[in-house]
C-alpha cells in the first residue's frame, strides 16, 4: 500500500506541476500533507517535517549565502571578462550561445556544487538569450544536463557517497568511467548543437554587426548595418540581438545584465575578489569547513570588503533578496516533501518493491539493472536515499550473481544527468529561479533529454567493460 501512495504522491506532484494547476512551493508542501493523512500517520506529520527541515536546514543556508556571495561577485563585476568571452565567441548566434552554454556550464562544474554553476551560468548567458528572444527552457536544460554528467566528480557528492555507502575508494569508482562519462558530456555539447540549430532556424542567424532597434510594442526590428541593402526581420520572442562588445540595455523586465557602467563595479579589488573566489572553492574541495560556513565566510568579508557602506551593504543584501527567498523558501518546501516520503516509509517500501520486481534471470545483469534503476531512482529520491539504502541491496543482489561492487557503483553514476533535474535538488531551483522559467515548463522539456544522455553515459559503459 505504502509502494502505490508513494508513487502515486510523487506522479500527482509532477502532474499538478507540469499542468500549472498548483505552484511547486504549494505542491511540495500540501500533496504529502495530504498523503500523509491518507496512509494514516496525519498526527505524525510535524515530526516528519521537522526532521526533513533540519536535514535540509545546512543546504538552505548554504543557498542563501552563495547566492549573496555569487550576486556580490557578479555585481562588482568578477565574471564581466568570463561574459566578454563568452560573447565573443557567440557572437549574436543562436547556435553558439546554445553550445557557449552547454560549455560553460561544464567547465564552472569543475568546482563540485551545482548552485554555484548555474548563479554563474545564467548571469552570463541570461541577457543573450532574453535579447535573441532564445527560448530560456533550452538554457536550463542544457545547463542542467551539462552539470549532471560533471556531477560525478568525486567531490560532487554522488562518487563519493557510493564509495561510503560500498566501501570502496572513489578514485576506483570515477576514473575507469571516465571514458563513458566523457562519451556523456560529448552527447550534451552534440545535443546543445541540435537545440542550438533548431533556435537559430527558428530566429535566424544574427552577426555583430547588426544594430538593434526596438519599437514602442517591444518587438524588435534586427536591421542589418554592413554592405548593401537593409535586410530586416522580427524577432520571435520579442528580445534584441546585442553586440558582444557593448552593454546589453535594460530589459522589458528591468533585468539589466552586466551592465559594464553599473555603479556596482569594483574594478580597483577586482584581484582580491577573483583570489577570495579561488581560496573559497579550494576550501569548498579540500572540505576544510562546512559549505554553509565557508559561503557565510566568503559573503561577510565580500560585503565588508567591496561595500564598507552600511547603506550599501543594505541595497546589495536587498537586491539579491528575492532570490534568496524563493531559494531557500524552495528549498524547505521540499523538506516538507522529502521528510514525508521517508518518515512515512513510502521510499523504502518503493526501494524493495523495485528491487524485488528484478527477474533472476537478470542476476548477472545486476550492472545494466542498476544503472537503468538510477536514472528513476535518483531522479524520484535524493542521492542519499538511493545511495545509502538503495545502492548496498542492489550490490549485495549482484554479488549474489558474481557481480563486484565497483561494477554496480559505476554503474549508479548513470542516472545523474537525469538527477539535476529532480524537484528534490534544491540546486535546480536556483536554475529555474534565475532563468524566471517555470519548473514544470523546464521539465518537460529537460526530462527526455536528460535521461537519453544518463542512458548514453550507461551505454558508453557498457561498450567501455566498464558496467
Amino acid at each position: 500500500m505504502l509502494t502505490i501512495l508513494g508513487f502515486a504522491m510523487i506522479a500527482t506532484f509532477l502532474v499538478l506541476i507540469m499542468m500549472k494547476k498548483m505552484s511547486p512551493i504549494a505542491a511540495l508542501v500540501l500533496i504529502p500533507a495530504l498523503f500523509c493523512v491518507f496512509v494514516g500517520q496525519g498526527a505524525k506529520l510535524g515530526e516528519y517535517v521537522l526532521e526533513g527541515v533540519g536535514n535540509l536546514a545546512p543546504t538552505a543556508a548554504m543557498l542563501m549565502f552563495a547566492i549573496v556571495y555569487f550576486g556580490v561577485m557578479i555585481d562588482v563585476g568578477l565574471f564581466d571578462p568570463i561574459v566578454r568571452g563568452i560573447l565573443r565567441f557567440c557572437k549574436a548566434d543562436p547556435l553558439r550561445i546554445v553550445v557557449g552554454t552547454a560549455v560553460l556550464a561544464a567547465i564552472v562544474s569543475l568546482d563540485g556544487d551545482g548552485s554555484t554553476t548555474f548563479m554563474i551560468t545564467v548571469s552570463a548567458m541570461y541577457p543573450l538569450y532574453k535579447r535573441l528572444g532564445m527560448s530560456l527552457v533550452v538554457m536550463t536544460g542544457v545547463a542542467a544536463t551539462a552539470n549532471g554528467v560533471m556531477n560525478t566528480l568525486p567531490w560532487g557528492g554522488p562518487t563519493a557517497r557510493a564509495a561510503t555507502a560500498l566501501k570502496l575508494d572513489a578514485a576506483d569508482i570515477f576514473v575507469p568511467m571516465i571514458p563513458a562519462l566523457g562519451v556523456g558530456l560529448l552527447f550534451v555539447f552534440i545535443l546543445a548543437f541540435v537545440l542550438g540549430k533548431r533556435e537559430r532556424k527558428r530566429l535566424g542567424y544574427l552577426s555583430l554587426d547588426e544594430a538593434v532597434k526596438t519599437d514602442t510594442e517591444s518587438e524588435t526590428v534586427l536591421v542589418a548595418a554592413g554592405g548593401g541593402g537593409a535586410e530586416s526581420r522580427k524577432s520571435v520572442g520579442g528580445g534584441a540581438g546585442v553586440d558582444g562588445t557593448e552593454a546589453p540595455a535594460a530589459d522589458d523586465d528591468g533585468f539589466q545584465g552586466l551592465d559594464p557602467n553599473r555603479d556596482t563595479l569594483r574594478p580597483k579589488l577586482y584581484w582580491f575578489n577573483a583570489g577570495m573566489t579561488i581560496v573559497l572553492l579550494a576550501a569548498m574541495i579540500m572540505e576544510l569547513l562546512p559549505i554553509p560556513v565557508l559561503f557565510l565566510l566568503g559573503a561577510a568579508l565580500a560585503l565588508t570588503v567591496n561595500y564598507p557602506n552600511m547603506q550599501e551593504q543594505r541595497a546589495r543584501i536587498a537586491a539579491h533578496a528575492d532570490n534568496v527567498l524563493n531559494v531557500s523558501g524552495m528549498v524547505f518546501a521540499a523538506a516538507v516533501f522529502t521528510g514525508v516520503l521517508t518518515g512515512t516509509g513510502m521510499v523504502e517500501h518503493m526501494a524493495d518493491w523495485l528491487v524485488g520486481a528484478i527477474p533472476d534471470g537478470m542476476g548477472p545483469h545486476m550492472g545494466i539493472v542498476t544503472g537503468l534503476l538510477s536514472l528513476p531512482l535518483t531522479y524520484f529520491m535524493s542521492n542519499d536515499g538511493f545511495y545509502f539504502g538503495v545502492l548496498p541491496v542492489l550490490a549485495e543482489a549482484g554479488a549474489a550473481h558474481g557481480v563486484s561492487s565497483l561494477e554496480i557503483a559505476r554503474a549508479s553514476l548513470a542516472g545523474q544527468a537525469l538527477h539535476m533535474s529532480s524537484p528534490l535538488v534544491p540546486a535546480v531551483y536556483v536554475l529555474v529561479g534565475m532563468a524566471k522559467v517555470e519548473f514544470g515548463d523546464h521539465t518537460k522539456s529537460t526530462v527526455k533529454w536528460a535521461a537519453l544522455t544518463s542512458l548514453v553515459v550507461l551505454g558508453a559503459g557498457i561498450l567501455f567493460g566498464i558496467v
